[in-house]
């Protein structure tokens, strides 16, 4: 294989694949969470973003706590070990909220109408307690080793042009999703109280009826949710930096990815989050740079070969979500139709 092959390959990587991945783990672990309040609790959380945001501002928080004792974990973000602290407050929240808001409808017998416009209003108030609390600007609270590979080393090891890197919050990003949802199938399928969550989706009535506690189905559901969206918020924030307005932005994307995958779907949830993820990234990403390898000089583009600004990489997401919904509206592993 020529070193021009090679190095293209390894600008995919760089740009594509790599980010796709990190960003896809984020997308499946909030979609997760979307999809297992629609399938459980049935309706769609608007709060979800804002509840992500909630859980890394106290991991933040206790992170700042950890670093100015001098306490770290050497080469891994000192984030992960206040990451605790903010799945407890993202818990307490979603119970909260459940308790304050959510089951006065519930006991109602209220439309799914209901609990979304409850659930805007949960979003709001949860994203005026960050912003009062951490404040709307970035806030960067990544530290320990920056680079599983480093692009300088990795052209020296192989004599390449190009040099391929992996960012430590990336490498975690994917390696903690995939332990995460690992432990979330696993529960679901091998537990009695997976099972009983799984029986209370599929047939309420015949749930209660089979002695199933509808309170602690509920109950279950919230811890496990509060633990996805603090995990991705952070996960998320480790990658890039937090911004309390950026995780309203990633709602979108993230019911776009439990929607596309099939809502009420877990399995499509992930799959949903990976796709949304690498069709953003692919459409954006300029290929000039990858094509001059490939093609004859005579072919090199003059241009960016860039199918869409990065400004409009939520747009991606909004119109993949029009083409499954008009298509197919149950997703492509055939969830609960919308």
């Amino acid at each position: 294989m020529s070193n021009d092959i090679l190095n293209a390959l390894v600008i995919i990587s760089n740009y594509i694949l790599v980010p796709g991945l990190a960003y896809g783990s984020q997308l499946a672990l909030g979609a997760l969470g979307i999809t297992l309040v629609y399938a459980v609790l049935r309706f769609s959380n608007f709060a979800h973003g804002d509840s992500m945001a909630f859980g890394a501002m106290f991991t933040i928080l206790g992170t700042t706590w950890l670093q100015s004792k001098g306490i770290s974990l050497g080469p891994l973000p000192t984030a992960l070990l206040a990451l605790p602290l903010g799945i407890i407050a993202a818990i307490l929240l979603c119970l909260i909220m459940d308790k304050l808001v959510y089951q006065h409808y519930r006991q109602q017998k209220s439309t799914p109408v209901m609990f979304v416009i409850a659930s805007v209003g949960v979003m709001f108030i949860t994203n005026g307690l960050v912003r009062f609390i951490i404040g709307p600007g970035d806030r960067a609270f990544s530290d320990g080793q920056r680079f599983i590979i480093k692009a300088r080393e990795f052209k020296r090891m192989y004599g390449l042009s190009e040099g391929l890197s992996i960012k430590m919050t990336q490498g975690l990003t994917f390696v903690i999703a995939i332990i995460a949802m690992a432990l979330l199938f696993w529960f679901l399928q091998r537990t009695k109280t997976g099972k009983s969550m799984r029986a209370y989706s599929d047939n309420e009535d015949l749930a209660l009826l089979s002695g199933i506690n509808p309170q602690r189905v509920v109950f279950i559901t919230w811890v496990i949710v509060g633990t996805l969206i603090a995990i991705a918020g952070v996960l998320y924030g480790l990658d890039k930096s937090f911004k309390p307005f950026t995780y309203f932005q990633l709602l979108l994307p993230m019911f776009a990815a439990a929607i596309v995958g099939g809502i009420g779907n877990p399995v499509g949830a992930v799959l949903g989050g990976f796709i949304i993820a690498f069709s953003e990234i692919a459409v954006t990403y300029a290929y000039r740079k990858f094509l001059i390898y490939l093609l004859p000089e005579q072919y090199e583009p003059d241009g960016l070969m860039q199918l869409l600004s990065t400004d409009y990489k939520f747009a991606v997401s909004f119109m993949i979500l029009v083409a499954v919904l008009i298509w197919r509206p149950t997703g492509l592993l055939r969830g609960k139709s919308i």
